[in-house]
């Protein structure tokens, strides 16, 4: 593995050595190791909310085109 260098707020060095201190992790790359993997993950979802937002937006797309609808009018045609 490769050594790499990073700067962190006192309140970040604190909660890694609780974490170590607690017995939670075995070191304070193993912290680092899980945060990156957390960090990883939460960007998977979000790329993956992405596509599925620019799908929706695609279907609606192609869809047909819209029409001007006032609420009472809509409720009208919800409640039939």
């Amino acid at each position: 593995m490769k050594t790499l260098t990073i700067s962190l707020s006192q309140q970040q060095i604190t909660r890694l050595q609780q974490a170590v201190a607690s017995g939670s992790y075995a070191s304070n790359s193993e912290v680092m190791r899980d945060a990156l993997r957390l960090w990883e993950q939460r960007e998977e979802l979000r790329e993956l909310e992405i596509n599925r937002l620019k799908h929706a937006y695609d279907e609606g797309m192609v869809s047909g085109e819209g029409r001007a609808v006032d609420a009472h009018s809509l409720l009208a045609e919800l409640k039939a």
